[in-house]
């Protein structure tokens, strides 16, 4: 079977899988102090180094206990940094692998939207990307068994990713993941000022961020677009950024969890 290997084993997460569960659920465990809310059906969510973006990440993904066995299908978005890509890019694999082990595509639904505008096929778009891979841990310790669509956005008008969403949304067997962080690289005040801004218009349904406000805009206001997202709530979880969790305030990440419901 043709896999996607994991690409940010040892960089971004640990590489060895007691080490990563341990991790993970040790994240997990830490957030297990948060107000439970109602059961999400989309989350956005960070994507950094766990280390950094991992405390933020693991609020949000706290929401699915309860829910998990519900859960068999994950439509995973993700911005573009290794390669340049226009549109969207679904792989030509079949199953995503961490240390944890493998994870099936949903090769169905896949072949589904390779034909719809903006959608291409490329193995090279995902090979290499950090936003999708970070977050499979997390979703392969709070779910059991589950299928993955996972796509790689880059530029790419906000309808699209809109009618992407809209055709894989399903029912409560589906969950939708936005992975994105928020600004990048400004002095601690200033981000908490631009990332309290870009909050607001998320819980707004603002659904025309740019790249300087999330790296992961275009999937973002996809969503926000979505038909289906007009019914839902946004919820706020959680907003810190690197020098409130690991990082010199200098110069830091901005990092969001978000619960729709």
């Amino acid at each position: 079977m043709s896999t996607r290997e994991p690409a940010v084993a040892g960089l971004f997460y640990p590489g060895r899988a007691q080490r990563l569960q341990h991790d993970v659920e040790s994240l997990l465990g830490d957030a297990a102090g948060q107000p439970p809310g109602p059961a999400p059906k989309a989350l956005i969510v960070p994507h950094a180094g766990y280390v950094y973006s991992g405390p933020v990440a693991a609020c949000a993904y706290r929401r699915l206990a309860g829910i998990e066995s519900a859960i068999d299908r994950v439509v995973l978005l993700g911005p573009a940094h290794r390669v340049f890509l226009d549109g969207m890019a679904v792989p030509e694999t079949m199953a995503f692998a961490t240390p944890l082990g493998e994870i099936p595509l949903d090769l169905t639904a896949i072949e589904a939207i390779s034909d719809m505008p903006g959608v291409c096929r490329s193995d090279a778009a995902h090979a290499r990307e950090h936003s999708l891979e970070v977050q499979l841990p997390f979703l392969q310790t709070m779910l059991a068994d589950f299928r993955l669509v996972p796509v790689v956005v880059g530029r790419c008008e906000a309808e699209r990713v809109a009618n992407l969403i809209d055709a894989l949304w399903g029912g409560p067997e589906t969950l939708i993941v936005i992975s994105s962080d928020l600004s990048h690289f400004l002095p601690y005040l200033k981000a908490r000022e631009v990332d309290g801004n870009t909050c607001r218009r998320i819980l707004d349904k603002d659904g025309q961020l740019t790249g300087d406000e999330a790296c992961g805009a275009y999937a973002i206001n996809g969503l926000l677009r979505s038909r289906h997202c007009q019914t839902l709530t946004i919820e706020a979880v959680d907003l810190r950024n690197s020098g409130d969790t690991a990082g010199d305030r200098r110069k830091v990440v901005g990092y969001g969890a978000f619960a729709l419901h």
